[in-house]
């Protein structure tokens, strides 16, 4: 069975339409990841040079805040296997900038960040975006949903991007 795309479930109070999600290529990388790390999280800062792609750490390396924005979080575990969450955090800065953007994370070969837990595999993690097509609610919800508030509350079932 090919590897599926895997959305990530809604966690900005509010709304309703998730806002990323991975490819294939993605999801296979992240598995074999998973089982040299363990659990894992990415975040994009939107900063120069490395911090503007998304950067893969071992869950809890990177210490959010609330100046960061929890988009979404991935379960990369396999049907029938023990879940394995992934929390997607873009900074609130960069968030304003791309809140009307749906996020694909793909993988690409190159050399990413050596902070990031793909770079000794030659690969480096990439957004591609899209409009949303749906905008209601929006970013002022997300805006107000940052740490405390996407912890507290449990992630809404994943819908499909129309």
């Amino acid at each position: 069975m090919p590897t599926p795309t895997i959305t990530a479930s809604v966690t900005i109070a509010g709304e309703t339409v998730p806002r990323v999600e991975l490819t294939p290529v993605a999801v296979d990388l992240l598995r074999n990841l998973w089982e040299e790390h363990g659990p894992l999280m990415f975040h994009q800062s939107g900063g120069c040079c490395d911090g503007s792609s998304p950067m893969l750490f071992m869950a809890g390396e990177f210490i959010t805040s609330d100046q960061d924005v929890r988009l979404g979080q991935f379960d990369l575990a396999p049907a029938d296997e023990p879940s394995q969450p992934l929390d997607f955090w873009m900074s609130a800065e960069q968030f304003s900038y791309w809140s009307h953007t749906f996020l694909t994370v793909d993988v690409v070969p190159g050399r990413g960040s050596g902070f990031s837990a793909e770079a000794p595999r030659g690969v480096r993690f990439l957004i591609r975006s899209e409009l949303m097509t749906v905008i209601t609610p929006f970013a002022a919800a997300a805006v107000t949903d940052r740490v405390g508030a996407a912890a507290a509350a449990p992630p809404a079932a994943a819908a499909a991007p129309s």
